[in-house]
């Protein structure tokens, strides 16, 4: 009999500790209910006299297990909490032994609790990460935040973007560099320079994109530009761009009316006349004894009359006979077709843009979007362009809200998605030297010697020649309407070949506006510096190579009722 007894006592000791672990469960959850009710927080009720007394037991042994030794110095505790540690340790405070809180978990429990305490939907929640604001370390002063809704930009000189390290030293360094007052961000990776500030200024919060490579600073939104000043170069940085000779030119009959603005005064000098014409964002400065002139190239000074630049230092002997000026490239670009855009509507037809790599895609590329106003698109997506200002690399390459597609391909069904195609060849001697550079060390640099002397360079040449010659062959069997462009025609004769181009998008341009192109050229993309190799680093195997697969475009050419290869791929 003796053993039922005890199991019955050992079993009423454990509900008796049990209905005593619920009840204080009970008064715990409603001594929360009862503080989150009356509107009273933690901190709050900490230091109001008598505090102690106030609180529910529950709620006392709560925190004093909150406040044990292992946490009184947690830089991630409550600072109010921490400030009342003595007075929860005070005699009045401490419990008779009872119940206590389980070790583990301790933390993430006291979190909870501490959160679910002190939360009062009347009271603002404490503020996560700050909102966007002005870069701290800028070169230059924060200006406000400005709308761009218009159909023509007021910031519209050097444009890049960058999805991934956009910075607004970054942006404010590049505007000053090109002599721009300047910088505006937006949508957190693009970059625009200019002059003037400008017409809409809008509210600041309306600029809420955070720059993509600088945490916590407002980098505009879109259609939105954060404004700064260009500001003043730091030490050790890029050197601003100094004005570039063009050559000597006969001076217009009408001088006045040719060239919109000018500054008079003794001792000019290029720097100050470029200068002058930069902060008017004019592309060319021409320099005339003390006279300086501020001009766009238009078809009354078109620079194609260069002559010999003795004449410009001579001083016409009578009035009335012909003076001439020197010309100087200003750092500023021709804005006049610089702003560009997605096609409105959805294109009808479907037209590629198709080279082999490395004949020129990129600069093709540049001087349709300048002269037309509507972006190219990609059958691929490179970061580095994109950064470099072609927008139309991130949109989807079916889209057609491009003026034409980029492709490399040469497959019969990829050719033959596309409605019709401008062919742009190079000589392939050029064009693998190109296309090698870029492979080993990007769009901008060199190939190193060492790619050059090993194995890598005959192994590229032997298969990247032959797709030289497959690429033009297959586009000429399978696509459906043809414009071959020659790079070197394109070179050579820039705005005839250009204008033969646009025709052929079906867009029509203004003379202008292709001279703006002519005097913006070269674009972003031109490799600077000295060669690290022979020019032309061909073995007699791969001339014989090559020279094969020109005679066979050539022929192929000519079968199709197209001029041949231009005279310079005659094989050497």
């Amino acid at each position: 009999m003796a053993k039922p007894f005890f199991r019955l006592q050992k079993f009423l000791r454990r509900t008796q500790f049990l209905l005593l672990f619920l009840t204080a469960a009970y008064l715990m959850t409603g001594s929360v209910l009862l503080l989150q009710r009356a509107r009273v927080t933690l901190p709050q009720a900490l230091r109001a006299p008598g505090s102690l007394q106030a609180l529910p037991v529950a709620t006392v042994a709560l925190g004093v297990g909150l406040l044990d030794g292992r946490n009184l110095h947690d830089p991630h505790s409550s600072p109010d909490l921490v400030l009342d540690v003595d007075t929860l340790r005070s005699p009045l405070a401490r419990l008779q032994p009872g119940i206590r809180w389980p070790r583990r978990n301790r933390s993430s429990l006291r979190r909870r609790w501490l959160h679910h305490l002190t939360s009062d939907p009347q009271v603002p929640p404490t503020p996560g990460p700050e909102a966007p604001g002005p870069a701290s370390r800028s070169q230059g002063t924060y200006l406000g935040c400005f709308s761009e809704e218009g159909q023509e930009r007021t910031l519209k000189g050097a444009v890049f973007y960058d999805l991934r390290k956009m910075t607004v030293s970054h942006c404010q360094e590049a505007c000053a560099e090109r002599s721009y007052v300047y910088a505006g961000l937006e949508a957190g990776a693009e970059c625009y320079c200019g002059n003037r500030l400008p017409a809409t200024r809008v509210n600041l919060k309306e600029c809420n994109h955070e720059c993509k490579g600088e945490k916590g600073t407002v980098c505009g939104a879109v259609r939105r530009l954060s404004v700064y000043s260009a500001g003043l170069q730091q030490q050790g940085s890029r050197k601003r761009r100094t004005a570039t000779y063009r050559g000597c030119f006969p001076l217009p009959e009408n001088v006045t009316h040719t060239f919109s603005s000018s500054l008079t005064q003794a001792n000019m000098t290029v720097e100050t006349c470029s200068g002058f014409c930069s902060q008017k964002e004019f592309p060319l400065a021409i320099l005339r004894g003390w006279d300086c002139y501020c001009a766009y190239p238009t078809p009354q000074f078109s620079l194609r009359d260069a002559v010999d630049g003795a004449l410009c230092s001579q001083v016409p002997e009578a009035q009335g006979l012909p003076g001439y000026c020197e010309v100087y490239q200003t750092p500023v670009q021709d804005t006049r077709c610089t702003d560009r855009r997605f096609l409105p509507n959805k294109a009808k037809v479907f037209v590629a843009l198709s080279s082999f790599p490395g004949a020129g895609n990129t600069w093709a590329r540049h001087l349709i979007e300048h002269a037309t106003g509507f972006y190219t698109g990609s059958y691929y997506f490179d970061g580095a362009l994109y950064n470099k200002g072609f927008k139309g690399e991130k949109d989807h390459w079916r889209s057609r809200r491009t003026i034409c597609v980029k492709t490399h391909e040469s497959g019969r069904r990829e050719i033959e998605m596309f409605d019709s195609a401008i062919l742009l060849i190079r000589n392939p001697y050029r064009s693998l030297v190109a296309e090698f550079n870029r492979k080993c060390a990007g769009h901008l640099g060199y190939a190193p010697d060492r790619n050059w002397k090993s194995k890598e360079w005959p192994d590229f040449v032997n298969s990247y020649a032959s797709w030289w010659s497959s690429h033009v062959l297959d586009w000429l069997k399978y696509g459906k309407r043809l414009l071959v462009v020659h790079y070197e025609e394109l070179r050579h004769s820039l705005v005839p070949t250009l204008r033969e181009m646009v025709a052929f998008l079906n867009v029509s341009v203004s003379e202008e506006r292709l001279l703006c192109v002519e005097n913006n050229k070269e674009g972003s993309f031109r490799r600077r510096g000295r060669r690290p190799h022979d020019p032309e680093p061909f073995t007699p195997e791969m001339k014989d190579l090559i020279n094969g697969y020109i005679r066979t475009v050539d022929q192929a050419l000519r079968d199709h009722n197209w001029a041949g290869l231009p005279r310079e791929y005659v094989p050497r």
